[in-house]
């Protein structure tokens, strides 16, 4: 047994296990891969602790540790593809595994079928650019273009030097493993171009994972009397875990921070943030010497809907409703979900009082139409009123409770003509 490997594989196992705790916490489909790619590592270390065993089974272990390195490094790569979920997507993932895994395994275990090494190069990467040109009527993306130049450079460079005596299987396998580690840096910093400890941490740790072997070669090509331990090239996998880890949590903190000021059944403001951004519109038209408007819009009958279908229909009646009210809306105007079938619409600079109304009448126009709702057909109406910075109010409380009056006396109205004419 090869027991020197035994640290470094308690020392990941642990890792594992911490990523593990942080990922169910924010249970996802990155995190779910993620953890498959580091237990995956788990397996590269077992392996190689039976690289001491006599006989055929060293190769074998040591095959399958390579094969595990680089399932892992193809794992976390194929996390951070914006089209992973495409048929294309997940063909070249396969094609990926099976020919590094061919590769390795006559690379490390069949010294015989040497041969072989150079159709299953060319496959390197001719199959990507096949399947990238087959599906290139319905995706041309410029990170896949990216993936196939870099593992064409891969059969380019193994063609050349893979039969190279002396140094040609180490300088394949490094080619190999640098290039699977290089793509998980650039995969990485294309999915995460943000300024956050987590990202820095995990990309450069990459980039440092696939230096590894490179610097490696080169010492032992040049420096052969500088001993290293085996443990320090490992360090860049405990800095990639940590990042992706920092990466886990920062996502979670930002989850957290969007729920809090977000409707959970809308995905509207809610009423914690829509008072924020009516502080700052109010700000700002005071600041210009402009006019800045607040409709508030209370859905009629919402409740018979919930008595008469279920709270189902109605939340799916809330949904629809939101979505429809920020179509009709400007990107620099807010809708926000205030109440339990209230929405409030904050309209900034420049409007008047006209274009409010104008917006309020659109608003209830999309609602005059039955929705079909679960298989229901639902007709809905709302009541709206309208508040005019700085004509009606100044303060944010004041021209709240004058869109508010403005709404119910609408709404009362509404609802004496529905009592002396049943049929409105």
């Amino acid at each position: 047994m090869n027991w020197i490997e035994l640290p470094d594989l308690a020392a990941v196992a642990l890792l594992a296990g911490a990523f593990a705790s942080v990922a169910r916490r924010g249970h996802t489909a990155v995190s779910r891969i993620w953890l498959i790619g580091w237990l995956v590592v788990v397996l590269h270390f077992a392996a190689f602790l039976f690289l001491t065993v006599p006989g055929i089974w060293a190769k074998v272990a040591e095959a399958i540790g390579l094969s595990a390195l680089t399932l892992a490094g193809l794992l976390f790569m194929w996390s951070s593809v914006p089209y992973r979920g495409r048929n294309s997507s997940r063909w070249i993932f396969a094609a990926l595994f099976i020919t590094n895994t061919l590769y390795l395994f006559l690379l490390s275990g069949c010294p015989q079928a040497d041969w072989a090494l150079t159709p299953v190069s060319i496959l390197f990467g001719g199959l990507p650019l096949v399947i990238s040109l087959v599906a290139l009527p319905k995706l041309n993306h410029p990170l896949r273009w990216t993936l196939d130049g870099l593992y064409c450079a891969l059969s380019i460079f193994l063609l050349i030097y893979q039969h190279r005596p002396g140094n040609g299987d180490a300088l394949a396998l490094d080619a190999v493993l640098v290039t699977v580690y290089l793509g998980c840096a650039i995969h990485f910093w294309y999915a995460y171009r943000r300024v956050t400890t987590g990202a820095f941490i995990t990309i450069s740790g990459f980039l440092a994972w696939a230096s590894v072997f490179v610097v490696a070669q080169a010492m032992a090509a040049y420096w052969p009397q500088i001993h290293v331990e085996s443990g320090v090239w490992n360090l860049p996998k405990y800095v990639v875990a940590v990042g992706m880890i920092l990466l886990l949590l920062e996502d979670q903190i930002e989850h957290n921070r969007h729920l809090a000021l977000h409707d959970y059944l809308t995905g509207l403001p809610n009423r914690r943030l829509f008072q924020d951004r009516l502080t700052g519109a109010l700000e700002r038209a005071r600041r210009a010497g402009k006019t800045a408007a607040l409709l508030v819009i209370d859905l009629d009958h919402f409740k018979q809907v919930n008595d008469t279908l279920g709270h189902h229909v109605g939340d799916l009646l809330l949904q629809c409703v939101g979505q429809m009210f920020s179509g009709r809306v400007r990107r620099s105007d807010t809708v926000a979900r205030t109440g339990g079938d209230e929405f409030s619409v904050i309209l900034e600079a420049p409007t008047s009082r006209e274009e409010a109304m104008r917006v309020g009448q659109s608003l209830m126009q999309i609602l005059h139409e039955p929705l079909e709702l679960d298989q229901h057909r639902v007709k809905i109406s709302a009541s709206f009123g309208i508040s005019m910075f700085p004509e009606d109010a100044v303060e944010m409380e004041a021209l709240c409770i004058a869109a508010d009056l403005g709404m119910y006396d609408k709404k009362i109205s509404r609802t004496k003509r529905e009592e002396a004419d049943p049929e409105i």
